[in-house]
C-alpha cells in the first residue's frame, strides 16, 4: 500500500541567465499603464485570522493562574473591610464583585492579546465591559457600613 509519492513540494524554477525580461528591452520611458500585466488582489478579511488551539491554551492558562491570584485577592481585601469595620457579609459581597471586575478585565485582555481581530469585536467586548463596570460599581457601593 506504500506510494512512491515523487512531488517534491514548491519548487523555484531555473533561473535563465541568457534572457533578459521583455520590459528592458522595450522603451524605458514608457508608462507602467500600457503593459499587458494584470495583477490580482486578494481581499484581506479583519475576521479572517484563525487563532489556533494552542493560542487558546495558553490564555486559558494564564487565566487560570490569573484567577487564583484574584481568589487570594478577594479575600484580602474581604479582610481589609472587615478590619475597617464593615461587615463580613457586606466585606465577603465586595470581595466577590472585585473577583468578578478583576476576571472580566484580565480575560477581555487575554481575548484581545490571543487574537484582537476576532475577539475585539462590539458584540464580545461590549458585554464584558458591562459586566467588568458593573462589578466595579458593586465593589464599592456593597463595601460600604
Amino acid at each position: 500500500m506504500a506510494q512512491d509519492n515523487k512531488d517534491t513540494g514548491f519548487a523555484l524554477p531555473a533561473p535563465d541567465a541568457g534572457k533578459t525580461p521583455p520590459a528592458a528591452t522595450e522603451h524605458p520611458a514608457t508608462p507602467a499603464a500600457t503593459t499587458d500585466t494584470t495583477t490580482t488582489e486578494m481581499p484581506v478579511l479583519a475576521g479572517a485570522a484563525d487563532t489556533s488551539s494552542r493560542d487558546l491554551l495558553v490564555g486559558g492558562g494564564i487565566l487560570l493562574v490569573l484567577f487564583i491570584a484574584f481568589f487570594f485577592a478577594r479575600g484580602a481585601y474581604a479582610n481589609a473591610l472587615v478590619v475597617k469595620r464593615v461587615p463580613p457579609n457586606k466585606a465577603n459581597a465586595a470581595g466577590w464583585w472585585l473577583f468578578v471586575f478583576l476576571a472580566s478585565i484580565s480575560t477581555g485582555v487575554v481575548l484581545a492579546a490571543v487574537n484582537a481581530a476576532k475577539f475585539m469585536a462590539p458584540l464580545i467586548i461590549g458585554p464584558i465591559l458591562a459586566v467588568a463596570l458593573l462589578a466595579l460599581v458593586l465593589t464599592f457601593v456593597s463595601g460600604r457600613r
